[in-house]
């Protein structure tokens, strides 16, 4: 990595803690409109800080994507973006979130992502596969971002810490 590369990616970091921060201190969740169901959030994609750093992955993860809340436990979601990989991927996925917390009147859930992937090469030839990821969601009233980790599978999936915003639109 060269260090005009390097320089990009604290730049590109640090807009990211930006708005994560202003998520975290934004307009607190409140009992009224917030906790109406069904919500809907908007993402522009996903940035993932992959563990090994030597290989020429793509970062910046972008392409729409949809989640939507039918209650604080049970989400559904689906989108597209450009992979690690450099190619186009599809997802459909499902989130149980039973673990809940309310710091500072900002919601907090933890649980499992189960998904349903394609268009990563060295994986299944770039076709469908299932694959189970922990989640753990940051919600202000209409800013958001949801954190996982990747687990890197040997020569067919590149492992990485993720985050992906979201903006609530309903």
């Amino acid at each position: 990595m060269t260090w005009t590369q390097a320089a990009g990616c604290v730049r590109k970091t640090c807009v990211y803690a930006a708005v994560v921060m202003a998520a975290l201190t934004g307009a607190p969740a409140q009992a009224e409109p917030a906790d109406r169901f069904p919500q809907v959030w908007l993402s522009p994609g996903i940035y993932a800080w992959h563990f090994d750093s030597s290989k020429n992955l793509r970062n910046d993860n972008w392409g729409p994507g949809v989640e939507v809340a039918l209650t604080d436990d049970h989400l559904v979601m689906g989108g597209s973006y450009m992979n690690s990989n450099w190619a186009r991927s599809h997802y459909a996925a499902y989130q149980w979130r039973p673990l809940h917390w309310m710091p500072g009147g900002i919601k907090v859930g933890a649980g499992i992502l189960l998904g349903a992937f394609d268009g990563y090469p060295n994986y299944q030839d770039g076709g469908w596969f299932v694959a189970p990821l922990p989640v753990l969601s940051v919600e202000g009233r209409y800013v958001g971002a949801n954190f996982s980790v990747i687990p890197t599978i040997s020569n067919r999936l590149d492992g990485a810490f993720a985050i992906q915003l979201k903006f609530r639109v309903w």
